[in-house]
């Protein structure tokens, strides 16, 4: 692997600080090992700087697991598992890794975690589509959680069992605006759209529409008549 081949966007590397595993092939004043964190927010915005005011490059969604290589004034610089992107988040918005691994994840476009097993408490959080729950036990209409919380137990589904079409997820998302950046009913981008549809059907898809051009994408036959 060349320095030129590295693509920034999924490079932990900065003139002052990158990644250990980096040594030998970019230029910085020290290399790190990073530390594993998690997502502890509904969603996090992952910025191009560490200013609330920078661009957004993409979103992180509850449970996801993300490097953290510095921390500085309120903000994290992080690499997230799932696809490698690199870039800035609030330190609020994650949090340590915890030992066990996700075991389900939100099948539904959005969720409500409520303190009881009850649909008439006030909720805890509102999580998204993809969103990863580590859950201690499925009762008939409510699932525990094991950080705490109940979620309804028809909106998950066990990470082991991938929903069979992405096409039909993608469709439960129609009319969500557009956001760049976005991953969620709320707002997403066309490119998350594709990674977040791909995901929840077992398939890994990079972030961006470029790198899913080169990684996953074909080419199709045309007719120029049309």
């Amino acid at each position: 692997m060349s320095v030129e081949s590295l693509d920034p966007r999924v490079t932990p590397a900065r003139p002052d600080l990158a990644a250990a595993h980096l040594e030998g092939l970019v230029t910085a004043d020290r290399f790190v090992r990073g530390e594993r964190w998690s997502i502890v927010a509904e969603v996090a915005d992952v910025r191009r700087h560490p200013r609330p005011d920078a661009p957004v490059d993409t979103q992180a969604l509850f449970g996801e697991s993300v490097t953290l290589y510095d921390e500085d004034e309120g903000w994290g610089w992080v690499q997230l598992e799932a696809d490698g992107y690199t870039g800035y988040v609030a330190m609020h918005a994650i949090g340590p890794a915890p030992a066990a691994a996700p075991s389900h994840v939100v099948a539904v476009n959005r969720t409500f975690v409520y303190p009881t097993p009850d649909i008439k408490q006030p909720i805890l959080a509102a999580l998204p589509l993809g969103a990863s729950l580590r859950v201690a036990e499925t009762g008939d209409k409510f699932a525990r959680l094991a950080d705490g919380g109940f979620v309804y137990a028809g909106h998950i589904a066990a990470c082991a069992v991938p929903d069979k079409d992405f096409v039909a997820v993608a469709e439960r998302l129609c009319f969500a605006p557009y956001l760049w950046g976005g991953k969620t009913s709320q707002g997403i981008d066309c490119s998350g759209l594709v990674q977040l549809c791909l995901a929840r059907a077992g398939l890994s898809a990079p972030r961006d529409t470029d790198m899913q051009e080169k990684a996953i994408g074909a080419a199709l036959s045309w007719d120029p008549r049309f």
